[in-house]
């Protein structure tokens, strides 16, 4: 079966963080998907991918008149019938996760609330409004299992805890309001196991073997949760086996 076989015909699909490696297998596999007439793939960088159907587009989404500008981009044809936000930050530039609470730097943390709670969030704001209200939609986020409040029993990366778990409180609001106007609309978080991408990268030793999976991999696991949701389901988060994943 192809990935996101419930689409309908000449669905229209919109995947921001094109260039990541989750984002970026999200954007192979679903322009093989044969009734997906366009995947529009946007980065700050661009994407690689060469295909007739996949529209290469810039985005900042810490930029509100950026990502403004990418909904309009994605929706000018036709409305979307599947966004996904395949960004995050766990490290980066002097950014690395806190051991404790001790090792917190406000500016550190604000930069990853930005990039993983509010940067969705302003995709959520711009680009459900464009989205099929006729038909089942999903709009999904990456989100992360340490982003769960009820499975943190180690403590540490508050951060990327944080952030997360804002994304999560952030998909649940949309899924609410998304369902008083659009009820066929789903709304979910994501959790794609542990990955091989550069944002898993200073941390895969740690990983039990056969736990580390590749973007193709995972993704495929990921399309599979998605086929299988209803309405009933918005406002959730789900791992990449389709178990729930508490707030």
């Amino acid at each position: 079966m192809p990935p996101l076989a419930n689409l309908p015909i000449a669905a229209n699909v919109a995947v921001i963080g094109a260039s990541g490696g989750i984002g970026a297998e999200f954007v192979r596999q679903l322009s093989t998907v044969s009734h997906v007439a366009q995947v529009h793939a946007f980065s700050r960088a661009g994407t690689d991918i060469v295909d007739d159907k996949v529209l290469s587009h810039a985005i900042d989404i810490t930029d509100e008149d950026s990502v403004h500008q990418a909904a309009l981009a994605a929706s000018a044809e036709a409305p979307l019938d599947v966004v996904i936000v395949a960004t995050g930050m766990l490290h980066g530039h002097s950014i690395q996760p806190e051991k404790s609470l001790s090792q917190i730097d406000p500016q550190a943390m604000l930069d990853v609330l930005q990039v993983n709670a509010v940067g969705p969030a302003l995709v959520a704001k711009h680009f459900l409004p464009r989205m099929r209200r006729d038909a089942r939609t999903v709009f999904a986020a990456l989100s992360a299992r340490v982003g769960s409040i009820a499975d943190n029993r180690l403590g540490g990366w508050a951060s990327y805890r944080a952030s997360k778990a804002a994304l999560n409180m952030l998909l649940k609001t949309a899924a609410i309001e998304q369902a008083r106007r659009f009820p066929e609309c789903i709304i979910i978080g994501l959790h794609p196991g542990t990955v091989d991408s550069g944002l898993s990268k200073p941390f895969q030793r740690r990983v039990p073997e056969g736990q580390l999976f590749t973007p193709e991999t995972s993704v495929t696991h990921l399309c599979r949760v998605i086929d299988g949701l209803s309405p009933t389901d918005s406002g959730r988060c789900f791992a990449w086996d389709g178990s729930a994943v508490e707030y």
